[in-house]
């Protein structure tokens, strides 16, 4: 498996919508629900929305009564969007069906999910629910521990098996089915992964195939030397240091991979995507969760980065996920990366679209009614929420948000092995969770930065490629292929920074006789550059720059320092895109998350106090040029504000702008 170069063949969402549905719909062809998809799809319109997301009717199996009535409602949508020029994507959880087992659980269900539209069977019906004549409970997953059908604490739900054949053949038909009512543009398939995480599933046919790929018996659950501490979290289980677990970790990720890979041969023409709130951390192991190993057969990226939560103003902690999956679009062929923001108010709904700019990916905003403590009076339709941004957009910034392409100075490494194979430090940190805190320091000292994933980092031509220094942190698992390129890139002058451990395991997470970094200070390098198992930090970082072993781009000289900066090439010209890092949220008076209890966001203040910014900028390694420049954001409309443009010598130039009024994002363009 390796990265894609074939260019991304389908249309390219720019501004995503979700197309909130309620129980009342399945209800077409009702009069009144035919107007309402015709005064929506008018609204999207209005709103600048170019490609519209199904979001309802979920847990798609429990309609299966009803699809007749669902698909002649999604039909009429996609009638009412496409002559408008919208694009339709389809999104449903292709194998939970909702069984609330407890009379605590099914208020839970209906407080915390309504937004997935709930229908699911009565608890007797649920024995005889079948579609395509498989019975449902004959194709659930099977616990670990005593055999009974899983269940999903995420959802209250039970949970198909991606490896049985029976359930297969259902979603496959179903499939057919939805393509040839419905003529949608795009599909999603969601929770495209184990909920069950290590409690699941040990059915006939996860035996067989663990048999079959690996040659191993799935031991029974009293195996501790298998399944390791079993008290805590399913997702926590299991003994990496046992290599029949790290097998059995890659036969859950192949497992939905295999499913996706399915999917996508009865999809045909048209572009495939998953769900995926995070691809970096360990845990998600257990879920069969695995971006990097389902690439090969989708086509979009996204990647859901934030609620409606007053914690979502601390956004610098979920960049590193966001650039992650970005570099994974951008090596499936330039693919497109959407991130997916929840909004219930104007301010939330306008952070969910600054970030995404920022980032330099797609954006879809979603909103979740259904998730809150109690439905407000005072709730928008997202095509209201949205036509500000979009709208504003249109008229006054005239760069493709998604085709930029980002000036970078340092390569920070993120090794898939590491994850895979359950490395930890003597700290119990896992490789990601020291990777993202680099990323967090990185953007804190306006150093502009990529990933490198496990794939790049063992080809020694695309290494080589770049000068950009090298960035690896708690990396004790590496190949050989990876070994022999950074050492090649040593070899040819490159910079690599290593916090060790580094090199202690090899790809398949067996321990090495000798660290990999024995052999790097032997050999003394003098682009290598070693440092002792420590968290990043923005003193790390600043210590590098003062050795000048990293050379930002960017260098703040005047006011607050809580603007993150980003620079990218749009067509030829340099953008600089700004989002504030110092921002403080006001909480709705009333208004919480059932599941959480976690207050939403309302309003946002700005905690920066200096309305002037000034930037010394190193222009001798950029093609495009710096001149005639203005600084504009959402936040002024229509007022464009001048840009002070000094040369400070052959290399630098100092730019000198006013933020005042701005609490989030603008560009200097």
């Amino acid at each position: 498996m390796g990265d894609r170069t074939k260019p991304y063949r389908y249309f390219k969402p720019r501004k995503m919508a979700s197309w909130v549905t309620e129980l009342e719909d399945i209800l077409w062809p009702d009069k009144a629900i035919v107007e309402k998809i015709k005064k929506r799809a008018k609204s999207f319109s209005d709103a600048g929305i170019d490609t519209a997301i199904n979001f309802g009717f979920h847990l798609r199996f429990d309609f299966s009564d009803h699809f007749d009535m669902l698909h002649g409602y999604f039909k009429n949508v996609c009638d009412e969007l496409h002559q408008y020029g919208i694009k339709f994507m389809d999104h449903y959880s292709c194998n939970l069906v909702e069984r609330p087992r407890t009379q605590e659980d099914f208020f839970y269900l209906h407080n915390a999910h309504k937004h997935h539209v709930l229908l699911h069977k009565d608890s007797k019906a649920a024995a005889f629910a079948q579609y395509e004549g498989h019975m449902f409970q004959d194709i659930c997953e099977k616990r670990v521990n005593d055999g009974t059908r899983g269940y999903s604490w995420n959802y209250q739900a039970e949970m198909f098996c991606h490896n049985n054949p029976n359930f297969l053949d259902m979603h496959k038909k179903y499939l057919q089915r939805l393509f040839a009512d419905v003529p949608i543009d795009g599909l999603e398939i969601d929770d495209m992964c184990d909920y069950g995480a290590f409690s699941t599933c040990c059915c006939e046919y996860c035996k067989e195939r663990f048999r079959k790929d690996y040659g191993r018996e799935l031991p029974p659950f009293e195996n501790k030397d298998f399944w390791g501490d079993t008290s805590g979290n399913p997702t926590t289980w299991g003994n990496y240091d046992n290599p029949a677990f790290r097998d059995w970790v890659m036969l859950k990720a192949y497992s939905a991979r295999d499913h996706i890979k399915m999917v996508k041969s009865v999809l045909g023409d048209r572009p495939l995507m998953t769900c995926c709130s995070a691809t970096g951390p360990m845990v998600l192991n257990g879920l069969g969760l695995n971006l990097e190993r389902f690439m090969d057969d989708l086509d979009l990226v996204m990647l859901e980065n934030c609620g409606m939560g007053v914690q979502t103003v601390v956004w610098d902690r979920i960049e590193a996920e966001a650039l992650q999956q970005k570099n994974i679009a951008l090596n499936m062929g330039k693919a497109p990366a959407i991130a997916l923001s929840y909004s219930t108010y104007d301010t939330s709904a306008y952070m969910g679209w600054a970030f995404a700019r920022f980032w330099g990916v797609s954006n879809w905003a979603s909103t979740l009614v259904g998730r809150l403590s109690h439905d407000p009076g005072d709730i928008k339709e997202i095509s209201d929420l949205l036509a500000p941004c979009n709208n504003w957009e249109d008229r006054y910034s005239k760069i493709d948000p998604c085709e930029g392409k980002d000036l970078y100075e340092v390569r920070l490494v993120n090794n898939l092995l590491c994850r895979e194979n359950g490395h930890r430090d003597n700290q119990g940190m896992d490789h990601w969770s020291k990777t993202a805190a680099w990323s967090k320091a990185l953007l804190r000292c306006n150093v502009g930065y990529r990933f490198v994933r496990y794939t790049e980092l063992s080809d020694q031509e695309r290494l080589l490629s770049e000068d950009t220094p090298l960035i690896l942190d708690n990396c004790g698992v590496v190949s050989n292929d990876q070994f022999e390129a950074i050492k090649a890139f040593l070899n040819q002058s490159g910079k690599v920074i290593i916090v060790l451990p580094f090199g202690t395991k090899d790809e398949k997470g067996f321990v090495r006789e000798k660290p990999l970094s024995d052999e790097l200070i032997k050999n003394a390098y003098p682009g290598l550059t070693l440092i002792e198992n420590h968290l990043a930090d923005e003193d790390i970082v600043n210590q590098l720059i003062k050795k000048e072993i990293i050379k930002p781009r960017v260098r703040q000289i005047q006011g607050d320092e809580t603007w993150a900066v980003k620079i990218r090439k749009h067509e030829g010209h340099l953008v600089m895109h700004l989002l504030n890092r110092a921002i403080e949220a006001i909480a709705h008076p009333e208004l919480t998350t059932p599941y959480s209890g976690g207050k939403i966001l309302y309003d946002i203040n700005a905690a920066n106090k200096q309305e002037t910014l000034s930037y010394i900028i190193k222009t001798d390694s950029m093609t495009g040029s710096f001149k005639d420049l203005y600084f504009m954001s959402p936040e002024t409309g229509s007022v464009i504000r001048d840009v002070a443009v000094e040369q400070v010598n052959e290399e630098e130039i100092k730019i000198t702008f006013n933020v005042k009024d701005i609490k989030l994002y603008g560009i200097v363009s």
